[in-house]
This record gives structure tokens, C-alpha cells and sequence, in this order.
């Protein structure tokens, strides 16, 4: 069967998850956050408004980006390196694959 051709596998961060998983979260917690944030203003025409949302949602979104960009740079890497890791150590019980860990 041929491989899908979605399958990738990055080296290093993988930025279209950095992408998603920011817009997501901006969404989800920036939404309620911008909005909760606009009670105490007046904001009077549709302009204002606007123009608090955007300046509030960048905010909101560069303090998002950041973490998330950091915690694929180090979080994901840490924890693939230790799977990878885990892969390459062999069972006692697995027959040797490589011709020098035959003891000889």
C-alpha cells in the first residue's frame, strides 16, 4: 500500500503544529480573554471595538506563540529523543541484529 502522502516527519519543530496549536488556543482562550478584558472600556462604535480586539488579540496571541513554539522546541524534543532512545535499546531476550554485538 503507498504511504499517504500527509505523512510527514520533521526534524527539528515542527512549525505547522506551532501554527495550529496556536490559532487554536488563541481562539479558545483569547476569544473569552479579549472579551472579558472590554468590560471595564467603553467602546462606543464598531471601530473601538475593533481596534481593542486587535491590539489585545495580538497580545494574546504573541503570549500564546511563544510558549507553544517553545515547548515544541524543547518539550517535544526531549520527550522524542527519549522514545527514540527507548527504540534503539535492545531486549535481553532479542536475538543481536548487528554483526559486533555477537560477543565474538
Amino acid at each position: 500500500m503507498p504511504e499517504p502522502v500527509e505523512t510527514i516527519d520533521p526534524e527539528g519543530v515542527d512549525y505547522g503544529w506551532v501554527m495550529q496549536t496556536t490559532f487554536v488556543l488563541t481562539i479558545v482562550v483569547g476569544a473569552p480573554l479579549v472579551a472579558a478584558l472590554s468590560i471595564p472600556y467603553t467602546l462606543p462604535t464598531w471601530g473601538t471595538r475593533l481596534e481593542f480586539a486587535i491590539r489585545v488579540g495580538a497580545l494574546v496571541w504573541i503570549l500564546i506563540a511563544v510558549p507553544v513554539f517553545l515547548y515544541a522546541k524543547f518539550g517535544l524534543e526531549d520527550a522524542a529523543e527519549e522514545s527514540a532512545e527507548r527504540v534503539s535499546e535492545r531486549r535481553p531476550d532479542e536475538p543481536p541484529t548487528d554483526e559486533n554485538e555477537t560477543g565474538q
